[in-house]
């Protein structure tokens, strides 16, 4: 690519470039660049907006450089406070050993491994509090840091900031400092700690990087961002009929946003499809980035037989077995579709539950017919035998 299509490529969907000039001239040096992106793993699971920001650096590794995926092994300690009306919860060092291993592992379905230094933040930050943190606090004020406007927000709603959250973004400065970084990915909510980190390489006389943010991904009910604890998310170890049928929900209007940003397809040939073709395209795609082709052109034929022809699964689906009489809440929770009898029964009540394609009318004990295709929500099936 030459520069002009590099550069498209790196701000399609961007947010914010700080600055473009001064990415055209380092992409124009020849050398490779140190690209990186910081992560707390706060969380076992990522879902796709997880995926916005490693798509963007995987942009970058096509692109020939070299991807830095610093795991905030202790920044999740501190908590980062960007964007928060509350104070993060912290983590043990349990906790964040265990969430950092379920990231490498779901971050590689969308990196490249082989071209990507993996570092942990506790192998500089720990000497950093003991013999620099001092020095760094003198060239930094506090109306510098009260200036973010989250910052400002919880002050205005008398919500507790504590100190601890006010040197966050020091410590993701120092992460730049560290790791010698030429730019640094994040998503909006991140620009303030990824100019600190400029600013923080500018006073140790390096050069400073450049800081280039990605929007937040809506979550599935259209108005949220994407979120578990919203209930709105598409988490990358999901199973391929489920990350299919989920997206299969987003609505027409945000499928081109997760279009730009989460593949490098031509929106132009997007718009011109069928929205239901182009749907079913993005969600073979992304199905195929997280399980392999095969699985995302199994999920799709899946998906059309299932709900488009309105034939059921016969195949590549569990069975269990249970014995007649067995009530149908019990048999709901036997194949580990809901957690409760209690869920179970509601779901039947709601007309959320069939039995060979018709709706159970109750949650009553099952003795026929012998074998059956037990349906719970849209998405999940499971074969059922009476012995």
């Amino acid at each position: 690519m030459n520069l002009g299509e590099q550069l498209a490529l790196l701000k399609r969907g961007a947010v914010s470039l700080v600055s473009e000039e001064e990415l055209s001239k380092k992409l124009s040096s020849g050398r490779k660049l140190r690209v990186k992106l910081g992560v707390d793993p706060t969380s076992a699971d990522l879902h796709l907006g997880h995926s916005v920001v490693l798509t963007k650096l995987r942009a970058f590794q096509d692109l020939g450089h070299t991807a830095v995926l610093i795991i905030g092994d202790f920044t999740a300690m501190v908590g980062d406070p960007s964007g928060r009306d509350s104070t993060r919860p912290t983590l043990s060092p349990d906790e964040v050993k265990a969430n950092a291993k379920t990231y490498q592992e779901q971050a590689f379905k969308i990196l490249d491994e082989k071209k990507t230094e993996l570092r942990f933040n506790s192998e500089w930050l720990q000497d950093f509090m003991a013999h620099k943190l001092l020095d760094t606090l003198k060239r930094h004020t506090v109306q510098q840091i009260m200036e973010r406007e989250d910052f400002k927000a919880r002050l205005r709603e008398n919500s507790p900031l504590t100190m601890l959250e006010t040197l966050y973004p020091l410590l993701q400065g120092y992460d730049s400092v560290a790791i010698k970084a030429d730019v640094e990915l994040g998503g909006n909510d991140q620009l303030t700690n990824l100019l600190m980190g400029r600013k923080m390489q500018k006073d140790l006389g390096l050069e400073s990087q450049v800081a280039l943010t990605v929007p937040l991904l809506v979550g599935l009910d259209g108005t949220k961002k994407m979120s578990k604890s919203y209930g709105n998310a598409i988490a990358l170890n999901d199973a391929a009929n489920d990350v299919f049928g989920k997206v299969m929900k987003v609505s027409d209007e945000l499928m081109l946003s997760y279009y730009e940003l989460l593949t490098d397809e031509d929106l132009a040939k997007v718009k011109a499809l069928h929205p239901m073709e182009a749907k079913k395209s993005l969600a073979q795609k992304l199905t195929a980035r997280f399980h392999g082709d095969e699985a995302g052109s199994a999920a799709r034929k899946y998906f059309e037989d299932t709900f488009s022809k309105k034939q059921l699964p016969t195949d590549d689906i569990e069975t269990i077995s249970t014995e007649p009489g067995t009530t149908l809440s019990e048999i709901i929770v036997k194949s580990r579709c809901v957690k409760s009898r209690n869920e179970a029964r509601r779901l039947i009540t709601q007309g959320g539950v069939k039995i060979d394609g018709k709706k159970a009318a109750s949650d009553a004990p099952v003795k026929d017919p012998p074998s059956f295709v037990l349906q719970v929500g849209k998405h999940q099936f499971v074969r059922v035998n009476l012995v």
